[in-house]
Parts: structure tokens; C-alpha cells; sequence
């Protein structure tokens, strides 16, 4: 039973059929003859589509992922600093920290610190003076490891008083919740709601926070666009639906809440759970064996189960982390698996 949707989520049937129709469609978009123009139709379609359901009215920029997302924002962006949460998924943390940006600490409620995120915006000049010396701040609207939800309207209007930008990852959240409206930029990866691996977005209010990097995508993404992909994602999202109901999940979770690691506002389809006395490390083996496959809210690297960088921003201790494992849903759970779950944990506790 497979319960590790927080990384990659099955494919859906509807994203599977459009992929295939897609590969029949193998122009290059950017050709100007008439296969090349049919290549084209299908990709702006395919755009259109994907704004429609997501209810963006800004541009949107095709990249092979939410890592790519990421690097292509901070890379691009017109501004002059860069701010990030402490609890960022590694791919943009490690990106930005290593280029020295400022990093944002949380309360002890799992939301972020207002003096930390002003502090984070205060290089920016003050609204109305030059834009150009703002801030790019990277916030997660919903937080991988711990299923924390952040108040990201507030931390914009935050952002918004330094005239800085807020870039959203939304990786965890599009296709589940609605997108931050108040974001400048938003991040969302296919493969996280039933679309295929390997194509995702770059969201953006307006094309003039970024400065052109030629290429494709209107000047702004090097490489040709990945329609079969693209056409999966289009299809993915507009169908984005549950196999259980939000009371079946509230009742899933209200039966493990015990051992429910709770931090702040949590969606209920990402669930830390923390054992009483077993190891992260050992519990994958155990639930591996009885046929369930999660994760660990702690990362094991070279043998050694070292706390994970995300429990640590969030204050968890040492020793709770260390017995942490994630079990998250998706798309395609049914009720019979998350009771099946529930009996295996509550044996295993």
C-alpha cells in the first residue's frame, strides 16, 4: 500500500492517455511550418488549460520540474536580495542559502516569524522606491515533512511592505488547495498531483520581475518544451480528485492523533507520526515488510539517521525526531488502506 504520495504520486489514467496523444504531436514547437504550428496550438492549449484549472491569471512558464522552477526564478529575478525559510525543501534551501541569502525562522506554532521576515525584507527599499533593490523571499505554503500550512497571505502583505516579492512553493499544495493569489511567483511540479515526472511550472504575476534568459518560453526557459509531458500535466490537473472524502481523512487522523507529531495548521493529507520508542529508520523496515511504503521524517545518509533539517527549523527535539516517519496521501487512497494503515500502526505502537 503505497502512502508516500508527499514524493511522487501516481500517475493518473487522464494525464497516461494525454501523454500518448502527445507523442504524436512531435514537432518542435517553435518550427514555423505547419507540423510546428499544430506542436504550437497544443502547448498554448495546454497552458491555457493548466491556468484555467489552477485559477492563475498571471503567465506561465513550463520547466522540467519545481527544482528547475526555482533556480530559474532566483536566477532571473529583477532584484537584489534573496530570503528563505529555514524549513524550504532542499532543492531551493541549499540553492539559495549557498548564494548567501537571508533565512526566516518560525514560532513556536509553526508559522513564520513576522520580525524574522521583516528583518529578511529590510534591504528592500520601502514601497514606492526603486523596484529593482527588493527582495525575492522563497515561503512553502504547505511544508513536505510535517504537512505545517502557512498563513501565506499575511506573509505577503508582509513582503508587499518592503515592495518585495513572494515566491510560493506550492508543490505540495496545487491541485489540493488553491493557489496563493498574493504570491508574485508560485512553484508547482506535475508529478506531485498525478501528472508525469519531470515537467512542472513557473508561475508569474508578471513576466517584468524576471529579466529574459533566451530560448524558449517566450525568452525566459532555454530548452524546447516538453509537450507530451506538458499535454499530461494540463490533463492531471483538471482532474485533480480524491478517492476518500475530508472526513474520512479527519477520521483516519483522529485515530492515530496520539502519535500525531503536530505542528501548527496541518492539511490532512501529509501525517507525521512519531513511535514511542522505535527509530524512523526501523519502522520503514517494519512497515515495508507488512506491505506499506512511507518515509521518514528523518533523512538516513551514509547509514547514519541524522535529524532532518526541516524537524530542526520546526523546534522538534532530537529524540522525537529520530522516531518520526511521514505517511501521506494522495490521490488514489481508498478508505480500506488508510483503516488497514491505522490497524498496523496501532499494533506497532
Amino acid at each position: 500500500m503505497y502512502l508516500d504520495h508527499a514524493a511522487t504520486t501516481p500517475i493518473r489514467p487522464e494525464a497516461l492517455a494525454a501523454m500518448q496523444e502527445g507523442f504524436k504531436i512531435w514537432a518542435n514547437p517553435s518550427s514555423p511550418h505547419a507540423e510546428g504550428r499544430k506542436a504550437k496550438q497544443a502547448l498554448e492549449n495546454a497552458r491555457e488549460r493548466i491556468k484555467k484549472a489552477l485559477g492563475w491569471d498571471g503567465e506561465v512558464i513550463f520547466t522540467s520540474g519545481a527544482s528547475e522552477a526555482a533556480r530559474l526564478a532566483f536566477d532571473n529575478a529583477n532584484v537584489m536580495h534573496e530570503a528563505v525559510s529555514t524549513a524550504e525543501h532542499d532543492a531551493l534551501h541549499h540553492f539559495v542559502t549557498d548564494r548567501g541569502a537571508q533565512e526566516i525562522r518560525f514560532d513556536q506554532d509553526g508559522l513564520i516569524n513576522h520580525e524574522s521576515l521583516k528583518k529578511a525584507c529590510e534591504p528592500s527599499m520601502a514601497a514606492g522606491n526603486v523596484p529593482e533593490n527588493r527582495s525575492l523571499v522563497a515561503v512553502q505554503l504547505v511544508n513536505s515533512e510535517t504537512g505545517t500550512r502557512q498563513d501565506i497571505d499575511t506573509v505577503a502583505a508582509i513582503i508587499g511592505e518592503y515592495s518585495g516579492i513572494l515566491i510560493a512553493d506550492c508543490a505540495q499544495s496545487a491541485g489540493k488547495l488553491a493557489l496563493p493569489t498574493t504570491a508574485g511567483m508560485v512553484i508547482v511540479s506535475a508529478h506531485k498531483f498525478g501528472g508525469p515526472i519531470g515537467v512542472g511550472a513557473l508561475l508569474v504575476k508578471d513576466f517584468a520581475m524576471l529579466k529574459p534568459a533566451g530560448g524558449h518560453e517566450r525568452g525566459y526557459r532555454r530548452g524546447t518544451e516538453n509537450l507530451p509531458d506538458i499535454l499530461g500535466m494540463a490533463a492531471a490537473i483538471e482532474t485533480c480528485d480524491w478517492h476518500t472524502t475530508a472526513d474520512q481523512r479527519e477520521a483516519f487522523i483522529a485515530r492515530l492523533s496520539r502519535d500525531r507529531l503536530t505542528i501548527g495548521q496541518q492539511v490532512d493529507y501529509i501525517v507525521p507520526l512519531v513511535h514511542p520508542k522505535m527509530s524512523a529508520q526501523a519502522l520503514l523496515i517494519r512497515l515495508d515488510s507488512m506491505g506499506f511504503a512511507v518515509s521518514a521524517g528523518s533523512a538516513c545518509s551514509s547509514g547514519t539517521l541524522k535529524k532532518s533539517r526541516v524537524l530542526d527549523a520546526f523546534g522538534v527535539d532530537d529524540e522525537t525526531a529520530s522516531r518520526t516517519i511521514r505517511v501521506s496521501l494522495g490521490w488514489n487512497t481508498t478508505p480500506e488502506e488508510l483503516e488497514r494503515f491505522a490497524d498496523a500502526w496501532v499494533k506497532l505502537t
